[in-house]
């Protein structure tokens, strides 16, 4: 109950300061500036033929054969707006063609905003959250189903100035008694609070950002049940965009305990250029390190291969969109390693792209990827991945997109049970996106 006395005194302070400087005809009479209410909508068709990405699990003979399905995603949202105050509901569906029991439904975003002329803000409900370039804290509009928040947001922003307030608590269910307990719920952790501050620089194109994440985890151990561990990140992400190009750098750091009483000591660092010869082509570099776990194993069938950890040195990249960056199959991040212990992930690639026209836009990536861990009797390589991709707009509201990747990997891909014995992997997918607005109603 410490963590919640704390959010809801924050959360009353914050509040209570917002609602004093809110406009007068705000706080006592109808406002005469305009209203606004929206009926918008996202339909996305994505068909796709696998062999390979994600994790292999299936026996041999199984991992073979090529698969191939179509995923649909539908969202349905309503909106309004007015000077001081804004309302978003959006209901979303997300299945594959033909899945039994008509896939998944549910309320993506729900929440109210109130925003103040001196830049005080309080954004309260269900919604993204996305920081910076999205590598820990995301909205992940690649998956089907994206991660959202049950979160009270507050903040000012003003000038070149923006910081941001994070503050969340989840329950299973309205409890009276039995103590305060959260397991296998729909969020990953049981109170969150953040705090990300970013400053642009006046007349030089420079940015910069801090971010302190703490995340309240609940003990999952049946012998501990009621505790909860604390965990923490703290980072900064750095851009610089002249003309011409543009440079960008993140690093972070994570700290805290794990379930079983274990320290947390990891990082992550990630560097990234991009070059504009001219208005129609671009070239990027770039190398992601993220550390890993020492002594890591995956064992044989019919062995256990767990080694005690005393410190758990493996990065997570939280709730970061992975797709973007460590490569289109999705082999890291979007699924654990085996008992929860990663091998680190290293990065580097090099891209281009060129847009022929303004509304097409061609592009090319290759990765080089090898782990942070050292193995014995294996290389720290796991593959060369070689990604295509096609984006074309023949309307602001429609988006087609087709893409290929191949990916050759190696033993230690093999071990990591990351490929099948057949190391040569394909993916190639086709989408179509249309996110039309219904209605719109000014008064």
């Amino acid at each position: 109950m410490k963590e919640l006395k704390q959010i809801l005194c924050v959360a009353g302070i914050a509040t209570a300061l917002l609602a004093l400087s809110l406009p007068a005809e705000a706080q006592d009479t109808v406002s005469v500036k305009k209203n606004e209410f929206i009926i918008d909508a996202n339909l996305m068709t994505r068909g796709e033929l696998r062999y390979g990405g994600l994790p292999n699990e299936d026996d041999e003979e199984e991992s073979s054969k090529r698969a191939s399905f179509i995923l649909e995603r539908t969202r349905l949202g309503m909106g309004y707006k007015r000077d001081f105050l804004e309302v978003y509901v959006q209901a979303q569906h997300a299945a594959v063609w033909g899945q039994a029991g008509g896939g998944g439904f549910n309320l993506r975003q729900a929440w109210v905003q109130l925003r103040a002329n001196n830049g005080l803000f309080a954004k309260i409900g269900r919604q993204e959250l996305a920081y910076d370039d999205e590598r820990v804290i995301g909205s992940d509009d690649w998956s089907m189903a994206p991660f959202t928040h049950d979160v009270l947001k507050m903040g000012w922003e003003r000038g070149s100035h923006k910081i941001h307030a994070l503050l969340a608590y989840n329950q299973n269910a309205e409890s009276v008694n039995g103590g305060s307990e959260y397991r296998d719920g729909d969020k990953p952790y049981k109170a969150m609070e953040a705090l990300w501050y970013h400053f642009d620089a006046p007349r030089f194109p420079l940015g910069m950002s801090l971010l302190f994440v703490n995340m309240g985890m609940q003990s999952k151990r049946d012998e501990d049940l009621k505790a909860t561990y604390q965990q923490q990140m703290l980072g900064t992400y750095i851009s610089y965009t002249p003309e011409r190009w543009t440079a960008e750098g993140s690093f972070y750091y994570q700290m805290g305990r794990n379930e079983y009483k274990a320290k947390i000591s990891a990082w992550m660092v990630s560097l990234k250029g991009e070059y504009y010869p001219t208005s129609q082509w671009s070239l990027n570099a770039g190398y992601d390190h993220l550390s890993g776990d020492p002594h890591y194993v995956v064992p044989k069938p019919g062995s256990m291969g767990l080694i005690r950890h005393e410190t758990i040195n493996g990065f997570s990249p939280v709730y970061g969109e992975h797709h973007k960056f460590y490569g289109a199959m999705d082999f890291f991040y979007v699924s654990t390693y085996f008992a929860g212990f990663s091998p680190g992930l290293q990065n580097a690639f090099l891209g281009a792209e060129y847009k022929p026209i303004k509304a097409l836009k061609l592009a090319t990536t290759y990765h080089y990827l090898a782990t942070s861990t050292t193995f014995e009797n294996l290389g720290k390589t796991l593959g060369h991945e070689l990604e295509f991709s096609l984006s074309y707009k023949p309307l602001d509201i429609i988006t087609i997109s087709a893409g290929y990747t191949y990916m050759h990997g190696t033993e230690t891909m093999e071990r990591l049970k990351r490929v099948s014995t057949d190391r040569n992997l394909h993916w190639a997918w086709l989408s179509l996106s249309v996110s039309p607005k219904f209605f719109s109603f000014r008064w």
